[in-house]
């Protein structure tokens, strides 16, 4: 089994050992530790911190992460996990298809505008 540094880790996911220890204190990744009290990180940190940052990348909170992923201290099984991202997606595309409509009014809105404003100037 691969292990990782904290260093390894943050360098490997272009982030910082201080993010690293953030997720841990959330519960959402549980290293080992070295005889020297240093972090151990094996090869289930490292795909739990690929779905973590793909949340985050997704715009889910780390609650929400959370419950999909399943915290680190609860064993999750893969039906679940597919059961709650399912759930969690959903909303998010309900939410995302309810932003991109208020753009499209924001959109209009501003055309209009702008569209008066260049009317103006040409009455001037």
């Amino acid at each position: 089994m691969k292990r990782f540094s904290i260093s390894d880790l943050a360098e490997e996911f272009n982030i910082s050992s201080r993010s690293l220890r953030f997720y841990e204190e959330k519960g959402l990744i549980t290293p080992e530790r070295s005889k020297g009290n240093q972090r151990v990180y094996d090869e289930r940190d490292f795909e739990r911190m690929k779905l973590i940052l793909r949340g985050k990348r997704l715009g889910y909170s780390l609650n929400e992460i959370g419950e999909m992923i399943g915290y680190d201290n609860i064993d999750m099984d893969e039906i679940t996990q597919i059961k709650k991202g399912i759930e969690y997606g959903e909303r998010k595309l309900i939410e995302v298809r309810r932003k991109i409509d208020e753009l499209k009014a924001l959109e209009e809105d501003l055309v209009k505008v702008d569209t008066k404003l260049k009317g103006r100037l040409g009455d001037i």
